[in-house]
């Protein structure tokens, strides 16, 4: 996930809410060689969701690398029908995945 600091309220490039606060996500890992890869403008809510179901490795295993593919997955798709119904304030309460959190299922 992104260090950077949230930039001003504006819109997120997965969910397309607007009047959030966004973070930078780097479509390709960083660690993974996408420092100087192209970034996307993502909700806080959008990001950790993100990060809380898959590892930077299975981001690029599963090709999970564009905002299009990002939104064609099942379960990011599942949560975006959600989220894109909640107002911009709403900040869910994100739980890692068994998979991130280093378990096996």
């Amino acid at each position: 996930m992104s260090t950077s600091t949230p930039t001003i309220p504006t819109r997120c490039e997965l969910c397309g809410r607007t009047e959030v606060k966004t973070t930078e996500h780097h479509l390709t890992p960083k660690e993974k060689g996408g420092t100087f890869l192209p970034t996307a403008q993502l909700c806080t809510s959008c990001h950790k969701q993100i990060h809380a179901l898959y590892t930077n490795g299975d981001l690029i295993h599963m090709e999970l690398t564009t905002i299009s593919a990002l939104q064609q997955d099942p379960q990011i798709a599942s949560y975006l029908k959600w989220i894109r119904k909640q107002p911009s304030g709403v900040q869910p309460k994100v739980r890692k995945s068994a998979r991130v959190r280093g378990r096996k299922r």
